[in-house]
């Protein structure tokens, strides 16, 4: 069949709107008609250069929408259902699946390259094979994808809300609670109120933080985030270590979660300082794989047990987690409305963009037409 979709073809390139063949599905496969797409910073790696893929590639990894047909063995989904996409693919088998350790399935090794789990591709453009970003290509109005790539969902919640928990909502959420083990009464201080950040002031708020301080640039997302339950924002590292200074008496931040669009090593020397004795920095955020952006003194992390800690998914397994949130959204402990600035169309894809560098955005949502 044909589809259109958004398509990086070359570094440093805005993303193509190109008309593509897209193959059915095979086994353990399955063709999803894609309703929504988030527009995640992430994607932005892709056309700098910072995350090494494979070109051509369609864009995008996060994704809702229905699924159309089902290949050979497919036994979680069938036409019709609903579902999320999660760009961590789950097998539930291998070590880390089979220790609750989702988020780190070995069948992530195929998505910088965007190929499906056997190695071939889906999607075809003039007799060259195109990938897809976390081997599924949200930005594309049909995909094929690996049923271990999808997540069943109720079908009463809107898809076009439903798609911020393929990655932005589980990635900040569990930022907070599950890698940075926000408890309640500590103070919390979170680099960066973007499409993830502000899902981590939700968690960290949720878990009964005493004192959620953010920092970024940007005074719209400073103003967003204490409509969020942030108690604190300021719009740099230094304003926010005086008033963790003061506000812990000197004791400082229990975690430091670095949430920024593109990490370097001044927000990170920054989170270390502003945690204490025993305090722990989590690294959310992406850089350039070749950068060295972790530069802290070891005496300091030595004797005052200081913790850094990448975090993938917020640790999330995705086939649970997924669901849980929409539960709290569900039931109104979760924004996920509020998370939404815009709509695009597909046409619109490079505007989205030049939004979210802009700061102008929380999370812009792409909605395909059919």
């Amino acid at each position: 069949m044909k589809t259109k979709a958004a398509v990086l073809t070359g570094l440093n390139q805005p993303f193509e709107v190109l008309e593509l063949d897209l193959d059915g599905p095979r086994e353990g496969e399955v063709l999803i008609r894609f309703v929504a797409a988030g527009l995640c910073h992430s994607d932005l790696h892709l056309p700098s250069g910072d995350l090494p893929s494979r070109l051509p590639i369609v864009a995008g990894h996060e994704g809702a929408g229905v699924i159309e047909e089902v290949g050979p063995g497919v036994t979680k989904v069938k036409p019709g259902d609903h579902v999320v996409c999660s760009f961590i693919p789950s097998c539930g088998i291998c070590r880390y699946c089979s220790t609750g350790r989702q988020n780190l399935c070995d069948l992530g090794e195929f998505l910088l390259d965007g190929q499906m789990l056997d190695g071939t591709f889906r999607f075809h453009h003039e007799g060259t094979d195109v990938g897809g970003m976390c081997s599924l290509g949200t930005f594309s109005q049909y995909a094929t994808v690996s049923q271990y790539s999808v997540v069943k969902i109720d079908e009463s919640i809107p898809l076009e809300k439903a798609v911020l928990v393929g990655c932005g909502v589980p990635s900040g959420w569990g930022t907070a609670v599950n890698t940075g083990n926000v408890r309640a009464g500590d103070t919390t201080v979170i680099f960066g109120a973007g499409g993830l950040g502000m899902n981590t002031v939700q968690a960290a708020v949720h878990a009964g933080a005493k004192n959620v301080v953010v920092v970024d640039p940007q005074e719209f997302k400073r103003e967003t985030a204490l409509k969020f339950g942030a108690t604190h924002a300021f719009a740099d590292a230094a304003q926010a270590h005086e008033a963790i200074t003061e506000m812990t008496r000197g004791q400082m931040a229990d975690q430091a979660l670095v949430l920024v669009g593109t990490v370097d090593e001044t927000v990170v020397q920054s989170a270390f300082s502003a945690i204490g004795k025993g305090g722990v920095v989590v690294v959310t955020g992406l850089a350039n794989m070749e950068h060295l952006t972790v530069h802290v003194s070891g005496a300091e992390l030595t004797l005052w047990e200081k913790t850094i800690k990448g975090s993938l998914f917020g640790s999330s397994n995705p086939q649970y987690d997924i669901v849980k949130l929409l539960g709290l959204y569900q039931a109104g402990q979760l924004k996920l409305d509020e998370l939404i600035t815009r709509q695009y169309r597909l046409e619109e894809v490079n505007e989205g963009y030049e939004d979210l560098v802009e700061g102008r955005n929380i999370r812009g949502v792409l909605i395909h037409e059919h």
